[in-house]
């Protein structure tokens, strides 16, 4: 294991995935992050679809699925809707994502077929056993000791079992290029500083799970849309000002001020107040099959 594994960042909005093991979040921490969460899941729909299918594709009928990771429950929920035959059960560190993710479920009909769990990978494996499909998605760069955790996935798993590693590929990019407001490049400068800090780092997986056993097959899938302005301001809103407090110190006098008018709803050049906002990114998928 190489000491990449423990150097890993954090993303300034752990949007896509809640942390597998324990921090002390405050509740407005918890709170943000769970917003952010639900808006992934919301305006990235149609892109998690398709990444899902796939790995639905690949899973035949699974009975007994585990999400590592749940935060609110975007993995959980597709999981459930997919293989109705099957129970998911959603694994998290915090209580405040598994309540969160019990009232959707509810409220969506599908208590039936989920079951919370409370569970620091990093301590302990849940009493979570013969197992045919695992999702984790941007959860296992949190996770401590991954060698330690894919070994206990691939031990919980059924022959045949697929495992999915899910991970985004860098920070969405949202800004549009022209924002007639003095400067250009705003997004890659930002970008240039987030991946100097090394926010949501983390290595190719495909060596680990390979060494804990399984066949692995790895896919890129991107995305490049322009969702409907009242849903995506909102998102960006969310994205750059999770931002602009995280990287504050780093950012230039001359961008300062450009950010804030992005961030002021009152600015006609605001991100709620925009037409050309395009969403672009991808995410990398490890599937690991146990012969």
């Amino acid at each position: 294991m190489t000491n990449n594994h423990h150097q890993h960042g954090h993303h300034p909005t752990e949007h896509t995935g809640s942390h597998s093991h324990e921090h002390s979040h405050s509740p407005e921490d918890e709170a943000r992050m769970a917003k952010m969460l639900d808006l992934d899941a919301s305006v990235l729909a149609d892109h998690l679809a398709e990444v899902t299918d796939w790995i639905a594709g690949n899973a035949g009928t699974p009975h007994k699925i585990a999400d590592l990771g749940s935060g609110t429950g975007t993995g959980t929920i597709a999981l459930a809707r997919h293989f109705t035959a099957g129970t998911v059960y959603a694994v998290d560190s915090s209580k405040t994502m598994l309540e969160r993710l019990h009232s959707r479920v509810v409220a969506l009909g599908l208590n039936e077929h989920v079951v919370t769990v409370h569970a620091d990978l990093d301590a302990q494996w849940p009493e979570i056993g013969n197992l045919d499909l695992v999702w984790a998605a941007s959860s296992m760069h949190h996770v401590a000791k991954p060698a330690k955790t894919f070994a206990e996935v691939f031990a919980a798993m059924n022959a045949g079992g697929v495992f999915a590693v899910i991970e985004m590929d860098g920070f969405p990019r949202y800004i549009p290029e022209d924002l007639e407001l003095g400067t250009h490049g705003l997004e890659a400068r930002i970008r240039a500083i987030i991946d100097n800090r090394g926010w949501n780092k983390y290595p190719d997986w495909e060596t680990d799970l390979v060494a804990a056993g399984f066949e692995v097959e790895q896919r890129i899938f991107s995305y490049d849309f322009a969702p409907e302005p009242e849903v995506v301001g909102p998102y960006a809103e969310l994205l750059l000002g999770n931002v602009r407090t995280g990287i504050a110190d780093q950012l230039s006098p001359e961008d300062l001020p450009i950010i804030d008018a992005l961030l002021d709803q009152a600015h006609p050049a605001a991100l709620v107040n925009r037409t050309d906002i395009r969403l672009r990114g991808s995410r990398t998928v490890w599937l690991a099959r146990k012969p």
